[in-house]
């Protein structure tokens, strides 16, 4: 009969809140670095030439059909093998991270601009915006506005997705849990609040999210 004992995961606590922190972290720098890539790409997307436009959807096409692994993997292990180098492992996986998300992000910000209504693009024109400033003055504020329930399941899913940084040995929440079980074998227990933290987190997130989302939800 298994016995269970509590002590040594709150004995490692530390080590699980500080791998926690870690990983909102790292989530919220991979969703900073895949909103431009989304963005850049969207627009290319949206009014770009065809050149670029058939670019960027084999750039889509590829991330999102590849696991997220793979891509971990492929930084870490592979871009130095051709001089590409990253400070270290966290960065490198700030990095895949942000490459996997932009993928999701160009086409979740293509259907927002999609999305705006044209006759606020044709006011903007009329009082003589140009281009650039039609786009950063009504646009993409418009946009955000339309997206961010989108944006923030996005960066839920990225906080999740922050517990494959343990494959190379970031010291993320799931990274922690693997060093307490190694030294204490207390695997239920171990991955049960684990699991909570996780749990806890993402309703937290979304409870934030959702006050977000009522702050600057579009006028109906």
């Amino acid at each position: 009969m298994y016995q269970f004992n509590w002590r040594p995961v709150f004995q490692n606590f530390d080590l699980l809140w500080k791998g926690l922190l870690l990983g909102i972290v790292m989530a919220i720098g991979a969703l900073a670095i895949g909103v431009i890539i989304g963005l850049a790409g969207a627009f290319v997307r949206v009014y770009g030439p065809r050149w670029a436009r058939l670019l960027v959807t084999a750039y889509v096409e590829f991330v999102r059909n590849i696991p997220l692994l793979l891509i971990i993997y492929f930084v870490y292990f592979g871009l130095p093998l051709i001089g590409i180098r990253f400070l270290d492992n966290l960065w490198s996986f700030v990095f895949a991270l942000a490459l996997y998300s932009g993928a999701y992000l160009i086409e979740t910000f293509r259907a927002g601009l999609e999305a705006v209504n044209a006759g606020y693009i044709e006011a903007g024109t009329a009082v003589g915006l140009r281009r650039f400033q039609v786009a950063r003055y009504i646009t993409i504020p418009l946009m955000f506005r339309i997206v961010l329930p989108s944006l923030g399941n996005t960066l839920i899913s990225l906080f999740k997705d922050t517990s494959l940084a343990s494959a190379i040995s970031v010291t993320e929440l799931t990274y922690g849990a693997i060093r307490i079980n190694v030294n204490t074998w207390r695997i239920i227990e171990v991955y049960t609040v684990v699991g909570l933290m996780y749990l806890a987190t993402c309703y937290l997130i979304a409870g934030l999210l959702r006050l977000l989302e009522r702050r600057f939800a579009m006028p109906h």
